[in-house]
């Protein structure tokens, strides 16, 4: 687009350069046409020819600086607008980044969430590893008491049948029976009995 308007405005000032040339190169009989119009006044002492080729040449420079005049105010115009539509351009780039900017915090809160997210299960996962250890320590806890309870109730019952297995099948029993009744004579004996459980 720019490529087109620059062709067209070289081409306009090359017509504009012909037919200036033309003007002062053209005999004032081609303008004859013309001669009703009111010249200004004119330097004395000029032909015919140069005053009209002056008058043409004053008109012909006019009209240019009036279409000089007009093109400066278009381009001034496109320029403006080109000047606007960047304007506008840094607005929406503008926006954009601040849409872009939104959009990276927004991340970063979600991140942030995330890492929270996570901390919370670890915390979790802390809390139930730390039950899980309570849980595993109370079972050894009731595990080895029942063991040593058991182990205990066991060696007393053991014990036991294995005085009662003496005592039925040894003479033990006997031994007390005639200690017992030593003890019904002797007072200060069934007192020593009594001490040891043996009456």
């Amino acid at each position: 687009m720019k490529s087109t308007k620059n062709i067209r405005l070289f081409l306009t000032t090359i017509f504009n350069i012909l037919l200036l040339a033309f003007f002062i190169f053209t005999p004032s009989y081609l303008f004859a046409s013309d001669n009703n119009e009111k010249m200004p006044p004119l330097p004395t002492g000029l032909s015919k020819d140069t005053q009209f080729i002056i008058y043409y040449v004053d008109k012909k420079l006019e009209i240019l600086q009036r279409e000089m005049d007009k093109r400066f105010e278009i381009l001034q115009r496109e320029m403006d607008k080109r000047f606007e539509q960047v304007d506008k351009r840094f607005e929406i780039l503008q926006r954009e980044m601040d849409k872009r900017f939104e959009q990276v915090d927004k991340r970063f809160e979600q991140v942030d969430k995330r890492f929270e997210q996570m901390n919370k299960r670890f915390e979790e996962m802390f809390t139930f590893l730390w039950i899980l250890a309570g849980i595993f320590t109370s079972l050894t806890a009731v595990v080895i008491g029942f063991a040593y309870w058991d182990r205990r109730t066991i060696i007393r019952q053991a014990t036991n049948e294995a005085i009662e297995r003496i005592e039925k099948e040894g003479k033990l029993q006997d031994f007390i029976m005639a200690l017992r009744a030593f003890a019904r004579k002797n007072s200060e004996f069934a007192e020593i009995l009594k001490q040891f459980n043996l009456l």
